[in-house]
């Protein structure tokens, strides 16, 4: 697997899926790497396109067969990661693959890919901000707001790993910042 690719990390709720997608629409040469998850679709997602949906034992059966580039537990019984074979299409199509994954699939992939991949930590301004950005989605029950809090202190740890960290204040600008970053990666000025 050769080829550059892009990565974005963040806590739940930090805006990260929301840049992504600013960025797919701008700049033509990405292309989102669908990632794998057992835990059932939200509303409006759809399989192969927001995530593929594989039962537990879907799952466990490629996690023996190393069909993985990264995997992990996230939540008791929750998993999620990047199938091999998702990553080799996109770059195959000459196109340069974007992550949007958590910090610890994130820091796994950068290892993987080193100087040909961006890492990206997007942060939200406040742990507060991150709360209130989580209840105004209005799409997880109490305890699991509870559950992304408490991962998101230990996930915010993780950003000096990261090549770049984006504080998202105000979306308009984190975007900005993204997409300048990911040109300039793309095709570095000369």
């Amino acid at each position: 697997m050769a080829g550059k690719i892009i990565i974005f990390s963040a806590p739940s709720g930090s805006g990260k899926t929301t840049i992504v997608h600013t960025l797919m629409e701008k700049i033509p040469e990405l292309s989102f790497s669908v990632s794998a998850t057992n835990r059932l679709p939200r509303p409006n997602e759809k399989d192969g396109v927001d995530y593929y949906f594989l039962t537990t034992d879907h799952f466990r059966e490629k996690i023996n067969k190393n069909e993985f580039l990264e995997w992990e537990e996230v939540y008791p019984g929750t998993y999620y990661g990047t199938l091999k074979s998702e990553v080799d299409r996109i770059i195959n199509e000459g196109k340069v693959a974007v992550f949007d994954v958590d910090v610890v699939g994130g820091t796994n992939i950068k290892k993987h890919f080193g100087e040909n991949a961006l890492a990206i930590f997007i942060k939200p301004p406040s742990l507060q901000e991150l709360e209130k950005r989580l209840r105004n989605r209005n799409t997880d029950s109490e305890e699991t707001i509870r559950k992304r809090l408490t991962k998101a202190e230990k996930e915010l740890g993780y950003a000096r790993f990261f090549d770049k960290i984006i504080v998202n204040d105000q979306l308009e600008k984190a975007c900005r910042e993204a997409e300048r970053l990911v040109k300039d990666f793309i095709s570095p000025p000369k």
